[in-house]
């Protein structure tokens, strides 16, 4: 599974990164977590405010620092 966290490396980002690096272990799956940091990568999103979390290309969450539980919702789909 593919993972990406959209952002520029402010707190909430990193924070969304380290819930989503936690599900995906407490989920048990095979992942691998990207960061997007330039504002032209993250525009080709269609994202206007960070973090955003997008899996498997799909952009699943905008503005929000998600629990992991929230996260491995996600995993299920």
């Amino acid at each position: 599974m593919n993972i990406k966290i959209l952002g520029g490396g402010c707190s909430k980002c990193k924070k969304l990164e380290q819930n989503a690096i936690k599900a995906a272990e407490e989920a048990g799956i095979d992942y691998r977590i990207e960061k997007v940091t330039t504002m032209k990568d993250i525009m080709g999103y269609g994202v206007p405010i960070t973090p955003a979390l997008v899996i498997d290309e799909e952009v699943k969450s905008v503005g929000q620092v998600l629990a992991p539980d929230k996260i491995k919702h996600f995993f299920s789909k």
